[in-house]
């Protein structure tokens, strides 16, 4: 029989690890649950990619506004954004 002390303790564990985690700033899920498809490319002011990882099988592109500093998440197969992923990536 388990012991009531090693229930609590192993609560307090994952408590503990799930709180770490979320300090981190590590995102456990897309990001993106909407996108944006119409071209809104001269408002924007700075590009994040993410590729798909553990968290998210999708890949995101969130744009940040100029004039709002609002972050939209862009798709990704619209002609336009491929567009400005291949500019960017000429740059580098």
């Amino acid at each position: 029989m388990i012991s009531n002390r090693i229930i609590v303790s192993s609560i307090v564990v994952l408590l503990t690890l799930l709180a770490t985690c979320e300090g981190m700033g590590v995102e456990l899920h897309c990001r993106c649950i909407q996108t944006e498809s119409k071209p809104i490319g001269r408002h924007i002011e700075k590009v994040e990619l993410i590729l798909p990882n553990s968290h998210c099988e999708e890949t995101e592109i969130i744009a940040t506004l100029k004039r709002t500093g609002e972050e939209v998440c862009l798709n990704p197969e619209a002609p336009w954004v491929k567009k400005v992923i291949n500019k960017i990536m000429s740059r580098k």
